[in-house]
C-alpha cells in the first residue's frame, strides 16, 4: 500500500512516500525532479498511517537536531540499475564529507568522465538526506546541482560540518 505524508523541516515541508514497509521517496516540496502523480503537498495534522514514515519523519527529526548521522529507515529506491548503483554509492560517503561527481565516477569503477552520467542520476535521487546525494560536490569544491536547490545543499553540509560551512559565512 502507497503512503504520502507532508511533515515540517527546517528547510521546508518533505513529502515522503512509503510502499509497504520500505521509505520510496523523500522530497522537498517543490524540488526539481518532484515525482508527477504524488498528491498534492499539504502538511497533514494527522500521524502518518506508514510505521516507516514515522521512523523517517522522526530520524531526519534528530537530523536536523544534530543528534543523528546514519540513517536506518528501510528503503526501496526505484530506479534503473545505474541509477541504483550510483545511490548505493552515495551511502558510503560519510557524514561530514564529500565527495566529488569523479571520485564518485572512480568508486563505481568508470572513467572521470562518467560525471556527467553519475551526476544525473545523483540528482535523480528519489530519498532526500538519507540517501546524500547533497554530499557530492564539484571538482573545484563548487555546491552544484541539488534538485532540492543549493541553499538546501549548502545548509544540509554545514549541518554536517562538511564542505560549504566556509561558503556559508560569505552571506
Amino acid at each position: 500500500m502507497i503512503e504520502c505524508h507532508v511533515g515540517p523541516s527546517p528547510l521546508g515541508h518533505i513529502l515522503y512516500r512509503a510502499d509497504n514497509d520500505c521509505l520510496t521517496g523523500l522530497f522537498f516540496v517543490g524540488q526539481k525532479h518532484f515525482p508527477a502523480g504524488l498528491p498534492e503537498a499539504v502538511l497533514s495534522d494527522t500521524p502518518p498511517r506508514a510505521r516507516v514514515i514515522a521512523q523517517a519523519q522522526e530520524q531526519i527529526g534528530e537530523y536536523f537536531a544534530g543528534a543523528r548521522q546514519e540513517f536506518s529507515v528501510a528503503l526501496q529506491l526505484d530506479g534503473t540499475t545505474f541509477q541504483r548503483q550510483v545511490w548505493d554509492a552515495l551511502r558510503q560517503i560519510p557524514f561530514g564529507d564529500a565527495w566529488t561527481y569523479g571520485d564518485l565516477a572512480r568508486r563505481l569503477g568508470l572513467p572521470a568522465g562518467a560525471s556527467r552520467a553519475v551526476g544525473g542520476a545523483n540528482g535523480r535521487n528519489p530519498v532526500a538526506i538519507i540517501v546524500p546525494c547533497h554530499r557530492v560536490i564539484g571538482v573545484d569544491g563548487e555546491l552544484t546541482g541539488y534538485a532540492g536547490g543549493v541553499e538546501r545543499k549548502r545548509h544540509l553540509l554545514t549541518l554536517e560540518g562538511g564542505p560549504g560551512r566556509e561558503q556559508l559565512a560569505l552571506f
